[in-house]
């Protein structure tokens, strides 16, 4: 399905864009897996490589400007022109807002908000001039509703859905597509993170925490990044040329829009 396309994955030393990444060899891309941990790196690298899959493992820090331009210079020169875009750094830390720090606050943007702008701004003019591009950015459903003891979080993930919305208008009539992605609650580090802190201030035990973060799901489960990967091959393809602006749900029903 993904023949021969270069795809560029921030986060992709964990959770969903481990899966992602993954999902997307396993169709034929060349995929580059980039993040600030060179062991993760190293690691969904081999994966890839084990299996058969073209890869390069490149740090990249998304709050630096430098630092995502210099991870796309030796993509380029390694794999070949950038034809997919997934933006799934995240940082998720939570407080209650009369306690939100503005360090908190900063971290949350930059990360979340700006990184994703950071790579987008770096990687759409080549797709414009190519006239082909795919972008997909992980938001979130924080991302479509509030939620409480997240604002940073939340604020950051509003910004995602309407920065790609602005930009999906801008260049829908250059080959390319602007999409997001919105998990709820994913088996993944993040989540496990979450557990930890509603354990500490709730004195709940770990299963009782997890047990509440499935509740919110109808399907009284959460979601594992393999089906968020899932939803991003099909974004990436050629059969999803109609599909741009859209935040897509994957939350096991948890909001309907």
């Amino acid at each position: 399905m993904l023949n021969g396309s270069v795809a560029f994955v921030t986060g992709g030393g964990r959770g969903i864009g481990r899966a992602i990444a993954l999902a997307f060899a396993s169709q034929g891309a060349r995929v580059a897996v980039a993040a600030r941990s060179r062991d993760q790196l190293d690691a969904v690298a081999r994966e890839i490589a084990a299996a058969g899959g073209r890869v390069a493992a490149v740090p990249c820090d998304v709050t630096s400007g430098p630092s995502v331009s210099a991870a796309i210079e030796v993509v380029t020169r390694q794999l070949g022109a950038i034809a997919v875009l997934v933006n799934s750094a995240g940082l998720a830390e939570s407080a209650p807002f009369h306690r939100l720090d503005e360090d908190l606050w900063t971290r949350a943007i930059d990360v979340n908000l700006s990184g994703t702008y950071r790579c987008m701004r770096a990687i759409v003019p080549g797709m414009i001039e190519r006239r082909r591009g795919r972008i997909i950015n992980i938001a979130s459903v924080a991302g479509r509703v509030g939620v409480p003891y997240t604002a940073a979080y939340a604020a950051a993930k509003h910004g995602v859905l309407g920065l790609t919305r602005s930009v999906a208008l801008e260049v829908a009539t250059q080959g390319i597509t602007v999409n997001a992605i919105c998990p709820g609650w994913v088996e993944t580090d993040m989540t496990a993170a979450a557990i930890d802190r509603i354990v500490r201030v709730t004195n709940r035990t770990p299963e009782q925490a997890r047990a509440a973060l499935e509740a919110m799901s109808p399907q009284r489960r959460l979601i594992t990044p393999e089906e968020v990967a899932a939803v991003a091959v099909f974004l990436a393809s050629d059969e999803a040329a109609g599909i741009t602006g859209q935040a897509i749900d994957v939350d096991g029903g948890q909001f309907m829009a």
